[in-house]
């Protein structure tokens, strides 16, 4: 369970999030949509540690998410909106340096990385380079990465961008399956799509 409370952030003295909270239990998928710039990338940001709020709490099954950032961390998947990758490395090369870049222990490193490939369906794209994949494609390895190790909890920014209908589909059917796992909190702003798969939505 991920529990946020009363979180409050600015750029240069501008709020971007005042007096933010809410809670999401293991297994839910729940999606924050809104207008482009009321601040779903910043609030993904600072679930992921990545930006510190001015004030407000963040915890992971009673884990602070700024007081242990390390602990925290380690539960977490992240995936931005544009990515980092790799285009020289195969997937199977990124996928592998990534599980390690993570901390995996060496002797799991093959099985999680196998394991992600075919929960985001790239199985057989393990000896391709990334820079030959589709920019869909692509987004599928990236979410691989951020589900290598299992995480607690799971964060999407703009998940759906770019993806054709059948990529969309695939998609869901991923988060349906991470949630087996993790809690999961995506935003974008495709409701209809966003409607058939998560629990409920953050607006």
């Amino acid at each position: 369970m991920i529990e946020v409370r009363n979180l409050a952030f600015s750029y240069r003295s501008k709020p971007v999030l005042r007096d933010v909270s809410f809670v999401v239990s293991p297994g839910e998928v729940v999606s924050i949509v809104g207008a482009s710039g009321v601040g779903k990338t910043t609030l993904l940001r600072i679930l992921a540690t990545l930006c510190v709020p001015e004030s407000g709490m963040v915890k992971m099954d009673g884990t602070d998410a700024f007081r242990r950032p390390l602990r925290y961390r380690r539960q977490i998947g992240y995936l931005p909106e544009n990515p980092a990758m790799y285009p020289d490395m195969t997937v199977k090369e990124y996928l592998r340096y990534r599980a390690s870049l993570k901390g995996e222990p060496s002797k799991r490193v093959r099985r999680r990385t196998n394991e992600a490939a075919e929960m985001c369906q790239v199985s057989d794209l393990m000896r391709v380079p990334i820079r030959n994949l589709s920019a869909g494609l692509r987004k599928r390895v990236a979410l691989a990465d951020a589900l290598l190790l299992r995480p607690r909890v799971l964060l999407l920014d703009d998940f759906l961008a770019g993806l054709d209908r059948s990529m969309r589909q695939a998609a869901g059917d991923i988060l349906s399956t991470a949630a087996a796992f993790s809690s999961v909190i995506v935003t974008g702003h495709e409701l209809d799509d966003f409607a058939r798969w998560t629990s409920r939505f953050l607006v």
